[in-house]
């Protein structure tokens, strides 16, 4: 679905990713972890054309992302930012509404499209009546997911999706997430500082660090295959992992 071949990302004298080769087969779930500064959210931003490799290229199903083609690409694409990127002047249906009434889609169509994906992430359809500030955390994130799946895009990319929710809430929407991940099908990239929710919801981890791929695989090769110090060092540093399959 995706793939970066040799892609550099410079901020000034700030290398934000360095010479990065990285490919993200359909229907995988892949996690980018690392610690601030090391080029996550930089990586998804390039794989959106949100930002453009300084050299490199970056492949959208086999063709190499264009600017010219940047905004039909990016429609077939969902996107969830840590604080959902909502519009707080428009309610939850409104919101939803936005990308396919640009598609040409029907109020009906739209209607029945949200409401299919209320009862997929458990959200109460009522509440799509209300504006973002009128919702707790959690149902802000429950509605982001929803829009970024309105359109049914065959890719998924979230950065830092659940960063800012408390751990109980936390807790429920990465079970709700990998639910969602194993029964859509879709290609998801997912940004996230902590280990233990990458394990839990990625079957990859690519651990970044000073914009380079440090280790790349499962979560119980990095915790018990450590490539380097470095990643010895980012493992301990995590209270508590949830390895699946040790």
């Amino acid at each position: 679905m995706f793939a970066l071949e040799q892609v550099t990302k410079r901020y000034g004298d700030c290398v934000a990713l360095d010479a990065v080769s990285l490919g993200f087969a359909a229907g995988t779930v892949t996690a980018l972890i690392g610690s601030s500064g090391a080029g996550k959210s930089t990586l998804l931003r390039l794989l959106l054309g949100l930002e453009w490799a300084d050299s490199g290229r970056v492949l959208i199903e086999g063709r190499p992302l264009a600017r010219e083609t940047r905004l039909a690409m990016r429609r077939r694409i969902g996107y969830v930012l840590q604080e959902g990127g909502l519009f707080p002047h428009l309610t939850g249906q409104a919101n939803l509404a936005l990308l396919p009434r640009s598609l040409g889609w029907s109020r009906p169509r739209i209607e029945a499209r949200a409401r299919e994906l209320a009862a997929l992430v458990e959200l109460p359809q009522e509440l799509l009546q209300r504006y973002p500030g009128e919702l707790s955390g959690g149902q802000r994130q429950r509605l982001a997911i929803m829009r970024a799946l309105m359109a049914d895009p065959p890719a998924l990319l979230l950065d830092e999706p659940l960063g800012a929710l408390d751990p109980l809430v936390r807790a429920e929407l990465q079970e709700r997430l990998r639910t969602l991940f194993g029964s859509l099908g879709k290609t998801v990239v997912l940004v996230t500082h902590d280990l233990g929710e990458a394990a839990y919801l990625a079957s990859r981890l690519v651990l970044l660090h000073g914009g380079r791929i440090v280790q790349q695989g499962e979560a119980k090769d990095l915790y018990h295959r450590p490539a380097d110090e470095l990643v010895r060092r980012f493992v301990a540093a995590q209270r508590s992992v949830a390895l699946t399959g040790q």
